[in-house]
């Protein structure tokens, strides 16, 4: 009776096995996606690599902080970047700055989600961009000794990346490669493969 439990319990593993790996599929590659006024993104985020970007990245997405921000810097040929201003251009409060995880052999290639930050290589909050472009000259250890953290890749939606990068844009106050129109990131949210 007992080997037939064992036999019984060992069924319903290899079973549910799928499952087992399923899951913990997407602990290892969380995705988030953007539903944004020019149509959706998906990005698959790389904790192994890139483990405090990618959790400081999810704290801001699971606080909603990026619903009812804009991609506020366009610039064709090069990247968008979004997160960190609302419509009326008011900058979105933020938590402490991270550690930059530039060494981690995630290159800026196109699709590529990185980190935005000022010139002090550990001041990431939660402004990030998305390559439109491979830009080797982000890549660590350029452009200033450091380079800027990848810590994903768009899994779908590159056309409305690109869509975005070809929007017209102005200046706005000191603020230069601002769309014309606002390009709103409507939600942010984690999502299941």
């Amino acid at each position: 009776m007992k080997w037939l439990m064992l036999a019984l319990g060992s069924a319903a593993l290899i079973a549910n096995a799928p499952a087992f790996a399923q899951s913990g599929s997407l602990a290892a590659h969380p995705s988030v996606l953007f539903k944004t006024s020019e149509g959706d993104i998906r990005v698959e985020l790389y904790p192994e690599k890139a483990p405090k970007t990618v959790a400081n990245f999810l704290d801001y997405v699971k606080a909603g902080q990026y619903s009812g921000t804009i991609f506020h810097r366009v610039i064709p040929g090069f990247m968008i970047q979004g997160g960190g201003y609302t419509q009326s251009f008011v900058e979105k409060p933020t938590r402490a700055p991270i550690p930059l995880e530039s060494r981690t052999g995630l290159k800026n290639t196109t699709g590529t989600i990185a980190m935005a930050r000022a010139g002090d290589p550990n001041s990431a909050t939660a402004q990030f961009f998305i390559n439109t472009v491979d830009n080797a000259n982000l890549d660590y250890p350029n452009p200033d000794g450091n380079g800027y953290a990848v810590f994903g890749k768009v899994t779908s939606g590159m056309d409305v990346v690109k869509r975005i990068e070809a929007k017209p844009t102005t200046t706005r106050g000191a603020m230069s490669d601002v769309p014309q129109k606002p390009i709103v990131i409507e939600s942010a949210t984690v999502v299941s493969k």
